[in-house]
């Protein structure tokens, strides 16, 4: 068991953690979640004795192992599989051991024991996890050192995994996937047999993979059973009973403060008044569960709306190297409100494709028109590092405005989140996610009519991925995403678009079948096959105009379900006792949002009933 008990963290003279106790059975898979900033890692190099606790104890049974990524990336000559293959040290000890042993019993130990730990199928199993992680059997014959920064920590990632220490300790795992090694990771984090620990902000990883949340808010660490969505409905009912018992206590203070007031001049009355004020002193004040707003993010509005297709790709070629390109005969178009979710694993060409569209790499032949006057806002992670760390948010949008009045200036600071003395931050000193609110602010300053985003959510919290996921659906032009976030794509994409071989298709299925079929195809089973829009119409016949109807009708029901979903969340929001006298603001913002569901609700409704009646017309 994983025993915290009484412990208090300080760092750099900050309070991160205070007198908390939690005990982790073994066995247990625990999702970790806080905001940024709160000590969820440094908490981790506490339990790995890497750093001292001010107070309190962390025990380990005595034989447990711990394993947790490495922060360097393995380099070096050796091959993916080999690196996995080390992890294992015990393994690696006895086989080295075993080519120098003379000793008749020591073999016999040796030999047993590697039987004992199923060491000769062990490189059947490091190769499955390299394969669930993206890296072909070729792949995993290369050297490490070929591979960029990114993947290597992929094998970093492997290695741990299959070490597979008692006590696994993951932080952020998924800041290193794409959407289909995510997909992977879920699954065996899901039947992984010992005990793990994963700091994540994912909340589909959340909802399949763990069965515990252990959450650190306001310097105390609370362990809650059951997934994220559970988490979720214990902590509002928490909350609610927090602010029950601090009115009621309030309520008990202004009685006794008015007696005391009342009688402590009298004599008569001097002993009861003097109780009084005993009882007030003895009653500890009831700390009530304090939500924290989260900033909002936008996106501002284009100028003008323009005609449709905003772009279109005919039978383009594209890449870097004409005699090896990345991509062939790409063929597509992308209309004003497109929210478009591209899937395919890494190096398959989706950063390719966004260049193309972003107007910022060239095809070498086809045709690529875009609409007059088009405007994109292009963010990609790798953006981060081109902020001017000297500079302030206030110094990167006052570039943006030239001439403008100071108060302008301020506004606009203070509308992309950074109000205040928070404008004037430094850039080195803000965090990961502030740097990313401040470079989507920047990026789509001027009221783009597309948004391209690649991987927009890497350090954001989970409060600030949903308000990411509400600002794409506000956005009234287009967005097109790439995302190994699942809440999110599901929160936002009407198409999915698969890069693969080559090329680009439109999937038609939905993120559960899409599931479904990475991991059938990463663990080794026949893959079902792959149903797009490409490969499926040139089976049907010319005369047959219904298969558009069947897709609008499908995506009409998509959007039924989608908005009902958004609608019962709103709802058992509003429905929470005191909400309107308690927080007037949160309220008046759920009811507007309710309004605008029930008015998008209503619009699909007449859009599948449109398409299902043309579609019935045209079976005769």
């Amino acid at each position: 068991m994983l025993s915290i008990t009484d412990l208090s963290i300080r760092l750099a003279g900050r309070l991160l953690i205070d007198q908390s106790s939690v005990q982790i059975t073994p066995g247990s898979r625990v999702g970790m979640v806080g905001r940024n900033g709160t000590g969820k890692s440094t908490l981790f190099k506490v339990i790995r004795g890497e750093l001292s606790a001010e107070h309190g104890t962390v025990t380990l049974p005595p034989r447990w192992r711990v394993g947790s990524l490495a922060q360097e990336a393995p380099n070096g000559p050796e091959s993916l599989i080999s690196v996995v293959l080390k992890a294992d040290l015990e393994r690696d000890a006895l086989l080295s051991e075993a080519e120098t042993a003379t000793d008749a019993h020591r073999i016999a130990e040796i030999q047993t024991r590697l039987v004992d730990i199923d060491a000769h199928s062990a490189p059947s199993r490091a190769a499955a996890i390299l394969s669930g992680l993206g890296f072909s059997a070729t792949d995993q014959l290369r050297p490490c050192a070929e591979f960029s920064g990114g993947w290597r920590m992929r094998v970093a990632l492997a290695a741990t995994l299959f070490a597979a220490p008692d006590l696994l300790l993951l932080d952020e795992p998924t800041n290193y996937l794409d959407l289909e090694g995510t997909l992977w990771l879920e699954d065996h984090l899901a039947h992984y047999p010992r005990t793990v620990i994963v700091i994540s902000h994912d909340r589909d990883l959340l909802e399949s993979s763990v069965d515990q949340i252990l959450h650190l808010e306001r310097s105390k660490l609370t362990l809650y059973k059951g997934t994220y969505s559970s988490f979720e409905e214990q902590r509002a009912m928490r909350e609610m009973l927090d602010a029950k018992a601090v009115k009621r206590q309030e309520a008990q203070r202004a009685h006794l403060q008015a007696f005391v007031d009342r009688f402590k001049a009298k004599a008569s009355k001097a002993r009861q008044a003097q109780s009084r004020v005993k009882m007030l002193e003895r009653l500890k004040p009831i700390t009530a569960l304090v939500t924290q707003d989260v900033r909002e993010i936008t996106f501002p509005a284009p100028e003008k709306i323009l005609s449709p297709p905003i772009i279109a790709v005919d039978n383009v070629v594209v890449g870097y190297d004409p005699a090896a390109p990345v991509l062939n005969r790409v063929t597509l178009r992308v209309d004003n409100d497109d929210r478009i979710a591209l899937l395919g694993s890494n190096g398959n060409g989706k950063s390719t494709l966004v260049k193309l569209l972003a107007g910022r790499l060239a095809p070498f032949s086809g045709k690529v028109t875009r609409a007059d006057k088009l405007s994109i806002a292009y963010f990609a992670q790798h953006q981060l590092d081109e902020l001017n760390e000297d500079a302030s948010a206030y110094d990167h949008v006052r570039k943006l405005m030239g001439d403008a009045p100071e108060t302008k200036v301020r506004a606009r600071t203070g509308a992309i989140g950074f109000s205040g003395k928070a404008g004037d931050t430094k850039v080195g000193k803000l965090s990961g996610g502030e740097k990313a609110r401040l470079l989507l602010g920047l990026a789509t300053f001027f009221g783009p009519n597309m948004i391209i985003l690649d991987e927009p959510t890497n350090h954001l919290d989970i409060d600030s991925r949903a308000a990411l996921a509400e600002a794409i659906n506000e956005f009234p032009g287009a967005v097109i995403m790439v995302s190994h976030d699942r809440y999110l794509i599901e929160s936002c994409a009407d198409q999915l678009w698969i890069v693969a071989d080559r090329t680009v298709t439109n999937y038609d299925g939905d993120l559960d079948e899409y599931r479904r079929l990475v991991l059938s195809s990463r663990n080794g089973e026949p893959a079902p096959r792959e149903r797009s829009a490409a490969s499926e119409r040139p089976q049907r016949p010319k005369s047959d105009n219904r298969g558009p109807l069947k897709k609008r009708i499908a995506e009409a029901e998509g959007e039924i379900a989608r908005v009902t979903e958004i609608i019962a969340k709103i709802d058992t929001a509003l429905a929470l006792p005191d909400i309107f006298s308690r927080d007037p603001k949160q309220a008046a913002q759920l009811s507007k949002a309710r309004a605008n569901a029930a008015g998008a609700l209503a619009r699909a409704e007449e859009q599948w009933l449109e398409a299902s009646t043309q579609f019935d017309e045209a079976a005769g």
